[in-house]
Parts: structure tokens; C-alpha cells; sequence
């Protein structure tokens, strides 16, 4: 046992290996999906393929950033499909209806948030469980979506400021995509750098213990829904944009992406540890795994059943790895 331990302090590679193992993982495999795709088409290494890829997996990396605090705190969301199907929805009804794009813009990211924090306060104050209150959230917002346009489609009007958020490009890069790195950046100093971050964290590691120190781990817990709220409406915004319409029927298994995403980035389902960079790995191998079938000509349909065994192959490494890190962890302390 002495012998181990002195090895293990004397060897610093093999402890980063050992504390970013999730991540170095998932780093691995997003490059070999490159690769593999590289090869195997003629189109995917494009410029335009790449920027589309991008393009069209911003709104999943937006909601992903949220989703990585609401697991982090042990919870999770999967109402976040029918909030942007909803959102998406009632947005392209308030611009036909001739309302301002920038009024409708910012109704939206309120509505969003207010409906997240009404499902953080059943979870958070009320003490029923996120799988329960979000599952809920699931069927409620998609069938009001699908109540209020009957199904149809909503085409939105000529609005070239709106649609400029989701087909305009920047600096050579689509403007979703700048949006999504913008978020991206400001979650990672949220988590890393911020006393709210902190506070994410330690709620997910032990609410009652967080609670007594006199943080307030309710309202922390609330608020990471609030977050997913907002962060769907602002996907929703953006699918808008770019489609020029609003459907009810949008984002049909968004929810599962967005999990599949921070799971194979390292985020813990037990809570309490998770990382903005495995999350972006996560959701940048699921969207290039999806663009590479497309173009392979595989029925996008397959892509839903790779998806699934992502997420089964994701959790039983995050279990695996996190046990073999605690375990790693109790020897050297020992």
C-alpha cells in the first residue's frame, strides 16, 4: 500500500489522466467520429459542412450548458424539447401578429424563464422529484404548442434582424454559433470562477450540508431550472430564425441530445461534478455522428438509435470511471 501511494504522488501525468478521464475520453472518440468521417465521405471535412454542423448544433450546445448545472445539482430536465417547440411556437405567432422582433425577442427569453422557474419551485420547494415535475413539463408545454397552432406550422414574415440570428453570419462564422461560444464561455467562468457556481456544486454534492452552512441550496436549485428556461428559449429563438417558422412539432427529441451530450461529457448523474468542456466535446460529437450518417446517406432515423446507445455507453462509463476515481482516491489517501 506504501508502495502505491508513493507512486501515485510521484507521478502527475498519471493524476491528470486519472481527474480528466471522462473528458480525455470523449476528446478520443470526437476525433476518431472526425476521422472515420473524413474518410469515409467526400463532404464532411468542407468548409460549408463544418460551418452547418456548427450552425445547427449551437441550439443543442446552448441548452446543453444549462442542462450541465441542472445535472450537476443532481436534477435533470427533460422538458427542454417542448420549451423551445413552445417557445419556437408562440414566438412565430407574436411576429406574425406584427409585434417587433426585439419586443418578441425578449417576451420570449422572459416567458422561458419564468416557466423553468416554476418547475424549480415544484422541485426545489415543494420536493418532487425533477424526473416527475419535468416529465410533466414534457407533455404540458409540447401540448400547449400543439394546442394554440393546431399542429400547423406558423411561417414568420419577413424580419431580417430576426433572421439574421439564425442565418446571418459573422466574422466568417454563422451567428449561432458565436452565440453558442459567447454562452459557452460565460458558463465556464460561471462554474469555474463564480460563489454561484460554488454554490451549484456544493448543492449537488450534498443539499442538506450546503443548506446548513447557510447557503440558500433551495433557491439555488430552483434557479438552475430558471437557467434551462431561458437557455431553451433562446434555442427555440434561434431554430425560429433560421427555419423562418415556428412548429410545434420542433426540436422531437431534443431533450435526449442534450442529455446524451452532458452525460458523455462527464457530467456525474449523481451530481455534485461536471465540466462545461466535456460538454461541448459531448455536443459536438453527437451533432458530427449525425451530420456523418446524413451524409453516408444512413436513414437519419438510425441516428436516434445511435444516440440511445451513446447515452447507455456514456453512463456506464461515467459510473465506471467515477468509481475507479473514488476507489483511486481512497487508496492514495490511505
Amino acid at each position: 500500500m506504501t508502495v502505491y501511494t508513493e507512486r501515485a504522488k510521484g507521478s502527475p501525468l498519471a493524476d491528470f489522466i486519472a481527474e480528466n478521464a471522462q473528458v480525455l475520453s470523449i476528446a478520443v472518440f470526437f476525433l476518431a467520429c472526425m476521422l472515420f468521417f473524413s474518410v469515409t465521405t467526400d463532404t464532411f471535412l468542407t468548409a460549408g459542412n463544418l460551418l452547418n454542423v456548427v450552425r445547427q448544433a449551437a441550439p443543442i450546445l446552448i441548452v446543453s450548458i444549462a442542462m450541465t448545472l441542472v445535472i450537476i445539482t443532481g436534477g435533470i430536465d427533460l422538458s427542454v424539447g417542448s420549451m423551445v417547440a413552445l417557445i419556437n411556437a408562440i414566438g412565430a405567432i407574436g411576429l406574425a401578429a406584427g409585434y417587433p422582433w426585439p419586443l418578441v425577442l425578449v417576451a420570449m427569453l422572459v416567458l422561458g424563464g419564468v416557466l423553468g422557474l416554476l418547475q424549480g419551485w415544484f422541485i426545489a420547494y415543494q420536493g418532487i422529484p425533477a424526473f416527475i415535475v419535468t416529465l410533466a413539463g414534457l407533455s404540458i408545454l409540447r401540448g400547449v404548442a400543439l394546442y394554440i397552432t393546431q399542429g400547423y406550422s406558423i411561417p414568420i414574415p419577413d424580419a431580417p434582424g430576426f433572421f439574421f440570428l439564425g442565418r446571418g453570419d459573422w466574422l466568417g462564422m454563422p451567428v449561432p454559433a458565436l452565440i453558442g461560444i459567447l454562452l459557452t464561455i460565460i458558463g465556464y467562468v460561471v462554474i469555474s470562477s463564480t460563489r454561484y457556481g460554488r454554490r451549484v456544486v456544493a448543492v449537488g454534492s450534498n443539499l442538506e450540508a450546503a443548506r446548513r452552512v447557510g447557503m440558500p441550496a433551495k433557491w439555488i436549485l430552483a434557479s438552475v431550472y430558471l437557467v434551462a428556461g431561458v437557455s431553451s428559449a433562446i434555442a427555440g429563438l434561434l431554430i425560429a430564425a433560421r427555419l423562418g417558422s415556428g412548429s410545434s412539432n420542433a426540436a422531437v427529441g431534443f431533450e435526449l441530445q442534450v442529455v446524451a451530450a452532458v452525460v458523455l461529457g462527464g457530467t456525474s448523474l449523481m451530481g455534485g461534478r461536471g465540466t462545461i468542456l466535456g460538454t461541448v466535446l459531448g455536443t459536438m460529437t453527437i451533432a458530427v455522428i449525425g451530420n456523418g450518417l446524413i451524409l453516408m446517406h444512413i436513414s437519419p432515423f438510425f441516428t436516434q438509435i445511435v444516440t440511445g446507445a451513446i447515452i447507455l455507453a456514456a453512463i456506464w462509463l461515467n459510473t465506471r470511471i467515477f468509481t475507479a476515481n473514488f476507489r483511486f482516491g481512497a487508496k492514495r489517501k490511505a
